[in-house]
């Protein structure tokens, strides 16, 4: 599959690229818990019967499955959706793959509330927060069709135990090709005047909000693309936050616990700066088409765009000037 050139959704490439994972390496098998047309391994199964196991609706027995094929050299793919992947599971990705740091990738789709119709029930929003705490499990969430791509590729190619963030809605390319690296963190796009901090779904609406900052305010917003929220590369952050003098991030989970948390973990103990934050407050999903439930919750690139606006008010109120790098102006 080449690179998307349209607006696809990020667990289509999941499904594709564990495809071409299991061409071109033998060992690499797949597990769903009877969602697979859903999170997209379906296409592993249709090719790799025999590599391919359906446990129904049993996400706990799937992870523990999942530690046995990884203890004998296999490399497995736990595919179901992120509630029931960092929530009815958490025990045995805990314990079981975690603790024994095993070779199994989770590929949690339909992340976030932009899932929609399905409601509060399905809409996980604190996954991201879980499986940062978690010791030793790697934490990735792609931008678009063509990073997600990247993202899956290089989960074969490392040892440790990862969780795979995926949505459930076409998104827009940031990515013209799939890249050739995955890095934890992309300055998509530079600036002096604040740094907007982005994940998943939330980066284009990033972009496309300093494009307006730039258009209606005259503002200059870096913008960064976070992948890999743990391990998170603080070096890219601090360079960016060291010359705008204060941030905003945008992500479709709980600030609690999320990038919000692991960008102000970062500016707290190396420069700190003013980081203020979109995302989910104290409260559950609600029921409705996608973009909709988006909207309610100011997850937009307007959300993103009037955050920035209110936190270059705050700036020379909470801030004060930098330990080192240039004076902000």
């Amino acid at each position: 599959m080449g690179a998307a050139v349209e607006a696809t959704a990020t667990r289509q490439a999941y499904g594709e690229a564990l495809l071409e994972l299991g061409r071109e390496h033998p060992e690499v098998v797949a597990l769903d818990a009877d969602l697979s047309v859903s999170t997209q391994s379906a296409k592993f199964g249709k090719e790799f019967p025999d590599r391919f196991f359906n446990v129904g609706a049993a996400e706990a027995n799937m992870m523990s499955m999942a530690c046995g094929l990884a203890a004998t050299g296999k490399v497995p793919f736990c595919s179901t959706f992120a509630i029931f992947a960092s929530g009815r599971a958490y025990d045995q990705v805990r314990l079981g793959i975690a603790h024994n740091e095993l070779k199994v990738r989770i590929g949690a789709s339909h992340g976030g509330v932009s899932l929609g119709e399905d409601g509060a029930s399905h809409q996980m929003i604190e996954d991201i927060a879980l499986m940062r705490a978690m010791p030793r499990m790697q934490v990735i969430v792609p931008a678009d069709y063509n990073q997600a791509y990247r993202a899956v590729l290089h989960s074969y190619e490392n040892d440790e135990p990862m969780y795979l963030r995926f949505g459930r809605p076409a998104t827009p390319v940031v990515y013209e090709e799939i890249p050739e690296t995955l890095n934890s963190v992309d300055v998509l796009r530079e600036g002096r005047d604040i740094s907007l901090i982005a994940t998943g779904h939330m980066v284009w609406r990033a972009l496309e909000a300093a494009e307006a900052l730039e258009r209606e305010d005259g503002v200059e917003a870096e913008v960064l693309n976070v992948a890999i929220i743990k391990p998170i590369d603080s070096q890219v952050i601090i360079e960016s936050v060291a010359k705008t003098g204060v941030a905003v991030t945008a992500e479709e989970h709980r600030v609690v616990g999320g990038l919000a948390d692991a960008v102000r973990g970062v500016t707290s103990e190396q420069h700190p700066v003013p980081v203020f934050a979109v995302g989910m407050g104290d409260e559950f999903g609600v029921s409705g088409t996608g973009e909709a439930c988006m909207e309610h919750f100011g997850l937009t690139s307007r959300g993103i765009a009037d955050r920035a606006r209110e936190a270059l008010v705050l700036k020379p109120i909470v801030s004060h000037p930098p330990l080192h790098g240039p004076e902000w102006t």
